[in-house]
């Protein structure tokens, strides 16, 4: 069968987004008389209950007052019982890293209070707000330096994963969300494996455009669901189409097996790519149910197809509970052997880079 193997860091989780009303109480920045910022408890209730910005005064205030740690005990205790705050809940995780930033200034003291709670938002966030302050002028010529420091022993660890991924949403930031640009800017690093890693950033970000309250992508398409991937350079191909099933499962109403079917017209090997892209978002928005995952990857049409979703899916398992046991669980549930021993072998050595 045929399977895309990819390295174990450059895998992102990205769930497609569902809103979901709920309530909350946030917090917004006030000046006092005497012209410091204070905290003001404010109810989210009613209209506010859908309000990202809500959402992002009450954790902006919780860094500031507090610390991140505190805004990730409050994030969590919500994620458990609101579905507002889980469908959103990597963008909230952004939100609190772009403000630990402002609040510790250095990478290392960010990374430091940081938490990969909800697929490491919180350090993709950082790094938007270190790519806001060194300017479009300079990002180019400081990218390969933002990071070095996390991998001071040359073995790629997660934090500098999420660091050279991060600096893809923050040169989406910067360039004004013009992907090409963005992608241009991701080619100065020097090595393969940074270039890579920053591109999933730039279509991760672009991918969210398309979620985030004020946000719009000139770079998804409704007439044509596979673009910008199919518009791309080779080069760049492999990090989109691993995005890219988030944008068309929102289009097709979360039909997964019109989604399977737009993956078989792609041309190999990206085919693969996009089946394991579908796998992670199956995962992702059953929030890693065992039934759901092995229900909707065997809707693949061929055995390549089922298989590669499933490397997507139990990729996605070990990320969001950062433990094999539930994914190994999931694939001996496969209901075919051999799709069930490769699940397992790619869980075990996915498992390895944590």
């Amino acid at each position: 069968m045929a399977m895309k193997r990819w390295g174990s860091k450059l895998w992102l989780v990205l769930p497609v987004l569902l809103l979901v009303v709920s309530g909350i109480v946030a917090f917004s920045i006030i000046k006092s008389s005497g012209g410091k910022d204070k905290v003001q408890a404010i109810s989210c209730t009613g209209e506010k209950s859908s309000d990202f910005s809500c959402w992002q005064q009450h954790y902006q205030a919780i860094v500031e007052d507090k610390s991140p740690e505190a805004a990730f005990v409050d994030f969590k205790s919500e994620y458990n019982t609101n579905a507002y705050v889980k469908s959103n809940c990597h963008q909230i995780g952004h939100v609190i890293g772009r403000e630990a930033a402002k609040k510790y200034v250095t990478l290392s003291a960010t990374y430091a209070h940081g938490d990969n709670f909800c697929w490491s938002g919180y350090y993709h966030g950082a790094i938007e707000t270190i790519a806001a302050r060194i300017g479009p002028k300079n990002i180019v010529s400081q990218l390969n330096n933002v990071c070095v420091e996390l991998n001071k022993d040359g073995k790629y660890s997660f934090n500098y994963y999420n660091c050279v991924h991060g600096m893809g949403h923050g040169l989406m930031a910067v360039e004004g969300d013009n992907l090409f640009t963005a992608l241009h800017g991701c080619d100065s690093y020097t090595g393969t494996w940074e270039q890579e890693s920053c591109y999933g950033g730039v279509f991760m970000e672009n991918v969210m455009d398309e979620i985030n309250p004020g946000e719009h992508s000139n770079y998804l398409k409704s007439d044509d669901l596979l673009y910008p991937c199919d518009a791309a350079n080779d080069r760049y191909k492999e990090q989109c189409y691993l995005m890219q099933t988030s944008h068309m499962l929102a289009k097709v109403n979360f039909d997964y097996q019109k989604v399977f079917d737009l993956c078989s017209s792609v041309a190999t090997p990206y085919d693969a790519t996009c089946y394991q892209s579908l796998g992670r978002d199956v995962s992702g928005q059953s929030s890693s149910d065992q039934a759901l995952t092995v229900q909707r990857c065997m809707l693949g049409a061929t055995e390549a197809a089922k298989e590669n979703c499933f490397t997507g899916a139990v990729k996605d398992f070990i990320s969001y509970f950062h433990s094999d046991q539930q994914g190994l669980a999931m694939c001996k549930a496969i209901p075919d052997d051999a799709l069930a021993s490769s699940c397992h072998d790619q869980a075990v050595e996915y498992y390895k880079s944590f």
